[in-house]
């Protein structure tokens, strides 16, 4: 004769034998079936809120008679085909926002909670196959277990979409940040050379505009000393820019092999 339990989270309107209520603990635990005296107690998971890590229980409760009770008290198994529509749901969701995510923290939410999604729905097609281990001929296990599977797979696909989403964003930036680094140093690198070409100018015009007497010699002469200058300037530039370029051409040769 079944017995109320005394077990505080199996609902009031469970009657189990002893043997299957001495198999729990003061706690849920993990997804799983037990079975006691020809009875199966199903214990199995919400859906789990994105950063709460805490999983509310849901019971299964299947008599000597072979009927199911659901924790609401009523017969049968719609209670968990309703689990597996809010586990589709879910899915669905986050699969239609990873489509149109414009930011890295939308993707990373969702992979906050992809991750939990796919370990509760794994464990979900494990507590289902220990009930067929027991009771091979119930036909609509089976038909929950199926259909478990295939969310299983949506949620892995899930959680890997969104990881292979998250990192080729990362790459897409690193490859731009890559590209403004490079357009900056050939601009610095032009503003070098401008500024190496004026810069023997720059030093004659420093050093006779000084106000010192110059040699009578130096006065007239302010067109030589400016193409001297330019001379000089475009002498260093021609050097400089020449060695840069085999530079570069050594480092393309290198990146070419």
């Amino acid at each position: 004769m079944a017995v109320v339990s005394e077990i505080g989270f199996l609902p009031s309107h469970f009657g189990v034998e002893p043997e299957l209520r001495e198999q729990l603990s003061g706690r849920p635990g993990h997804q799983r079936c037990i079975e006691g005296d020809g009875e199966l107690l199903l214990i199995v998971h919400d859906v789990p809120r994105p950063g709460v890590s805490e999983r509310e229980a849901l019971f299964f409760w299947k008599r000597r008679d072979g009927k199911w009770i659901g924790p609401e008290g009523k017969p049968g198994l719609t209670g968990l085909d309703a689990l597996l529509d809010r586990y589709a749901r879910s899915i669905d969701g986050h699969a239609a926002v990873i489509d149109e995510a414009d930011t890295a923290a939308e993707v990373f939410a969702i992979l906050r909670h992809s991750g939990p999604l796919a370990r509760t729905s794994r464990n979900l097609v494990d507590a289902l196959e220990q009930v067929l281990a027991l009771d091979q001929d119930d036909r609509e296990i089976r038909a929950l277990r199926d259909r478990a599977r295939e969310i299983e797979r949506a949620a892995d696909l899930l959680n890997s979409d969104a990881r292979v989403t998250l990192q080729f964003w990362q790459a897409e930036r690193a490859e731009e940040q890559a590209k403004s680094a490079m357009r900056l140093n050939r601009i610095v690198y032009r503003l070098n050379l401008l500024a190496g070409f004026f810069l023997p100018l720059v030093a004659f015009g420093g050093l006779f505009g000084m106000n010192v007497d110059l040699p009578e010699f130096a006065k007239p002469s302010f067109w030589k000393i400016f193409f001297a200058g330019l001379l000089t300037g475009g002498v260093l530039l021609f050097l400089v820019g020449r060695q840069t370029g085999r530079k570069a051409d050594f480092e393309s040769e290198l990146d070419d092999r």
